[in-house]
């Protein structure tokens, strides 16, 4: 499909950049340099490549970002066609990043979209810092969790506890279920994070096991009997993968013989991938409308057009459409984006005399502290298996235990003394060490412990 001409091509984006008006951010600056420099230089990363990413990717495009990466772990299935719109029949098995990535820019001229079929686990911290903005199309918890505390993890905070610009690394997040869907704006350190409303999402359903292997009532549980009791009953040590197409259709199976043994209808190949992986059905439409209002919101971010979403907006096309917007508040005491309690110790500062500073600083008042540092833990007070293989580490310098980093978080857990009792409680600790420059100890103004 042959290009029209630039001017024509992006005559609806240079309305909201080449001109000024009483929404627009503090920092706008409208004229042609603005297009160039979106294109040249701004940097998104999509995570997932699904229903809402592919919707995404392609809305990124045409809204004039060029420089573009989409991560995914998962390869393209049959039950995929019916709203991924990017994938076709002969790309079932194939890595969902790469043939979106690919389809894109079949389509859009001048856009570079660089795909990366791995779990977003893989990669590590340097690669999420090189984005100027991060775009979520996700149908999990736990990742959005993690691709926060990533987010959160580039955030400083001055002496006054005021985050450091430079260091805000933008999140646009989307998220639908049927008919409804939503997209928000994360700004760590300003706006909430995904830790602080972690409540807006409805707890997983359980079923109890006694239910599942004795009083079976619907589709579902025959399901989850097939995958958390019979696999392993029949595969013992062999552990389950839900990727694995024949592994689901063992499950599959054996939930159709369950339910004809209990008179159950309504198990299919379909429901019994959404029960094992947890998946939410998904409209073609919501994912659009919600991944369009994430597409602006990323052009306000990397522009300054107009002023950003504040900060959660919700969508309901069940009954005719409804969209509202509340504007949430920062927890202060965030562990994945508050500021943290301030601590300056000397490098050659053991662990073991750190926790007994943590029962003497006021702001804190720890007694029997368990310190963990990027999920690794330094020392457990329990269990004792535990503690014992921790226990080596109390005599070490706190500053080598952390790689020698000038300045990083750490998270304890202990328990303080709340209206005369005593409370169990998690800490974020920003630790700094005296007398870094650059990353190496200045032995003229290091100290002791």
């Amino acid at each position: 499909m042959a290009d029209p001409s630039e001017h024509g091509r992006w005559r609806d984006l240079d309305k909201l950049l080449l001109r000024p008006g009483n929404l627009v951010g503090p920092n706008f600056e409208p004229g042609p340099d603005l297009r160039a420099d979106l294109q040249a230089y701004v940097k998104v990363l999509v995570v997932g490549a699904g229903g809402l990413g592919c919707e995404l990717l392609k809305d990124l495009a045409l809204s004039g970002f060029r420089n573009l990466h989409v991560i995914d772990m998962d390869r393209i299935e049959v039950s995929n066609l019916n709203r991924q719109f990017l994938f076709r029949l002969e790309d079932v098995g194939k890595p969902k990043a790469e043939v979106a990535a690919k389809r894109v820019m079949e389509r859009v001229g001048g856009v570079n979209i660089i795909p990366h079929f791995c779990r977003i686990e893989d990669k590590d911290l340097d690669f999420y810092s090189d984005f100027n903005i991060i775009a979520l199309g996700l149908d999990s918890i736990e990742a959005r969790s993690y691709i926060n505390a990533v987010a959160c993890s580039f955030l400083d905070y001055d002496s006054e506890d005021n985050p450091l610009e430079e260091t805000i690394k933008p999140m646009v997040d989307g998220g639908t279920e049927g008919f409804k869907g939503h997209a928000r704006v994360i700004l760590p350190g300003i706006t909430p994070c995904f830790e602080c409303t972690i409540w807006l999402f409805p707890p997983q359903v359980k079923f109890p096991l006694c239910t599942l292997a004795e009083t079976p009532r619907t589709a579902a549980h025959c399901i989850e009997y097939a995958h958390l009791i019979k696999w392993g009953e029949v595969h013992s040590g062999k552990t389950f993968d839900a990727d694995d197409p024949e592994h689901m259709q063992w499950v599959y199976s054996e939930a159709l013989k369950r339910a004809e043994l209990f008179g159950i209808s309504g198990v299919t190949y379909s429901l019994t991938q959404g029960v094992v992986k947890n998946i939410i059905p998904a409209i073609a439409s919501t994912n659009a409308i919600i991944s369009a209002a994430c597409a602006l919101e990323a052009l306000k971010i990397a522009t300054g057009c107009s002023k950003t979403l504040s900060n959660y907006l919700t969508y309901n096309g069940l009954a005719g459409l409804h969209t509202k917007v509340t504007e949430f508040i920062k927890e202060k005491d965030c562990l994945a984006c508050g500021p943290g309690v301030l601590i300056e110790l000397d490098t050659l500062i053991t662990l073991q005399k750190f926790m007994e500073l943590l029962g003497e600083h006021p702001g804190l008042l720890l007694s029997k502290p368990s310190v963990t540092y990027r999920g690794k833990n330094l020392y457990m007070q329990a269990p004792a298996v535990l503690e014992e293989m921790t226990r080596p580490n109390l005599q070490q310098p706190l500053f080598n235990l952390m790689g020698k980093v000038p300045k990083d978080v750490i998270h304890v857990n202990g328990t303080t003394l709340t209206n005369g009792k005593k409370t169990s409680c998690l800490r974020k600790l920003r630790v700094v060490f005296k007398g870094i420059v650059d990353g190496v100890v200045d032995m003229d103004t290091a100290g002791g412990a």
